[in-house]
């Protein structure tokens, strides 16, 4: 019996790598106002939250006519991070736009 035999039985141990747990997720989205601009929502939407011209448009007329309109699911920090530079945006911009996190997916 080899030296190497005595430590193992020869099988091959695999590695168990344990199964990583994917973050909860929250959706963000933007909340209609009588100030802001379609124009400053789409643009919002496409440097804020990536969405194409087509998406943003769509996501926009969401929010004007139903009220509110989801721009995106994120892990928190994410979210949150996205709602603050909407704030910021808006603020700067001189819109009451507001962008809400509403509870995990």
């Amino acid at each position: 019996m080899s030296h190497a035999d005595q430590h193992t039985d020869g099988s091959v141990k695999e590695r168990v790598t344990p199964k990583k747990q994917e973050p909860e997720l929250y959706k963000v989205f933007l909340i209609n106002d009588d100030y802001s601009t379609m124009d400053f929502v789409i643009e919002v939407l496409e440097t804020v939250f990536q969405k194409s011209p087509a998406e943003a448009y769509r996501i926009m007329i969401h929010v004007h006519t139903q009220g509110q309109g989801l721009a995106g699911v994120y892990p928190w920090e994410v979210a949150e991070t996205k709602v603050s530079t909407v704030t910021e945006m808006a603020k700067d911009a001189g819109f009451p736009l507001r962008a809400v996190i509403e509870g995990n997916t």
